[in-house]
């Protein structure tokens, strides 16, 4: 596995060199990121229903199922504050919307469409009235509380659910060994996503039109790295070793292949099978916490995302020249917080985050414009940072989340 760690790796590095030597004609290798990205959203519904529900029924008693849930989603919480806290404080003192010209920021209708939705919106989202429309668009959240119930009331059946325990533990094994063959796959995918989109980039304007793409909002690019940086280099470690005594650059290690194929994909839900397979099979953490932690963080726990989405917003009242007030930006930082974990069940989960952050502190959505030249560079730095998150909740949970055995 190390070996295709670092075929993972060097094919990052290739994607990187082809687009910006090759420019738009590394485009053309698209397709091969593309058929691993489809191969891999092949595998998640049923991974998540079959490891949620054999987590689930692996716990025993239900009355677990409360204390590991309980204790994993105000890990979630205090994890993502915590990722907006260091966001909004750096881009204070960053400030990297002053001086940047606003005046041509135009935003799209698919931003302008979203304007209506709002916690009642994030709240529905947890339950779908068609499981199998949910399952077919890939709106995880409500097959997530499905599975969640199903395995629940499974686990209340005695000597009856034994057969469905088997099966959905069966089907569990089968889910992984499909993932394993998969990973062989992975330096090839990684290579055609990144290349591919990083060539289209190129094929826009060639390399002196990324560049000054990039010139434009440098201080805002560098605030959310930066902010993404230290959550995921400083506060996630010290969490993890603090909670675990476990070695951060040891888990992160074996976490590797996830992590890369993260940034190459940009999907936590894509990446989820990887993470699982990261977390127990290299990391060693047991699987009744991993495979209920992990399908629910790919979901809900989005630390890198609410803090671009705080950052993203005090960028953009910086740049048109409003200066928020402290009750205001304590306003973005609950949001955000909130947001980041309530929109996982709507599509285009990002958008509806950044619009609920504006629109809670008053800002036009056509401010949207101004970050969406490099959403997607940075949504793949903030997936990654989400799935390190996941993998660490995973080994906290483990330690204090799961009952100990009766």
């Amino acid at each position: 596995m190390n070996r295709l760690l670092v075929a993972i790796a060097l094919a990052v590095v290739a994607a990187f060199a082809a687009a910006w030597f090759l420019e738009g004609d590394a485009a053309r290798v698209g397709w091969l990121g593309e058929l691993f990205l489809r191969a891999l959203k092949m595998l998640i519904v049923p991974l998540v229903m079959f490891s949620m529900i054999a987590g689930i029924t692996a716990l025993g008693d239900v009355r677990r199922l409360g204390r590991l849930g309980g204790r994993t989603v105000g890990f979630y919480l205090l994890t993502s504050l915590i990722a907006v806290v260091v966001g909004t404080l750096l881009v204070n003192v960053v400030r990297p919307g002053d001086g940047v010209d606003a005046s041509a920021a135009v935003t799209t209708d698919p931003v302008m469409d979203k304007g209506g939705l709002g916690v009642v919106d994030l709240i529905l989202g947890f339950v779908s009235d068609n499981v199998v429309a949910s399952m077919a668009n890939l709106d995880l959240l409500p097959i997530i509380v499905f599975s969640l119930a199903f395995g629940a009331a499974v686990s209340t059946l005695g000597e009856r659910g034994a057969p469905l325990v088997a099966f959905f533990d069966a089907g569990n094994a089968a889910m992984m060994r499909l993932v394993h063959w998969l990973m062989y796959l992975a330096p090839l995918g990684i290579f055609g996503l990144v290349a591919g989109r990083f060539g289209e980039a190129m094929a826009a304007g060639g390399r002196d039109a990324f560049v000054a793409e990039l010139s434009a909002v440098g201080w805002y690019v560098f605030t959310v790295l930066a902010g993404l940086a230290i959550h995921a280099m400083v506060v996630t470690p010290l969490l993890l070793w603090g909670l675990t005594r476990r070695s951060p650059l040891a888990y992160a290690r074996g976490m590797g292949k996830a992590l890369l194929t993260a940034f190459g994909t940009a999907s936590s839900s894509a990446t989820l099978p990887l993470t699982l397979d990261g977390v127990t099979e290299d990391n060693g953490v047991d699987r009744r916490a991993a495979e209920f932690v992990l399908p629910l963080g790919a979901t809900v726990n989005m630390d890198g995302t609410a803090l671009y989405e705080a950052v993203a917003a005090i960028f953009i009242a910086q740049a048109l020249g409003v200066d928020l007030t402290l009750g205001q930006q304590v306003l973005v930082v609950l949001t955000a917080t909130l947001a980041a974990i309530g929109a996982a069940g709507i599509p285009e989960a990002g958008l509806v985050t950044m619009v609920i952050v504006l629109q809670a502190v008053g800002l036009p959505l056509e401010g949207v414009g101004l970050v969406l030249a490099v959403d997607w560079l940075l949504d793949r730095f903030r997936t990654a940072v989400n799935v390190w998150g996941d993998a660490v909740a995973a080994a906290v949970m483990e330690r204090h989340g799961l009952a100990p055995p009766s």
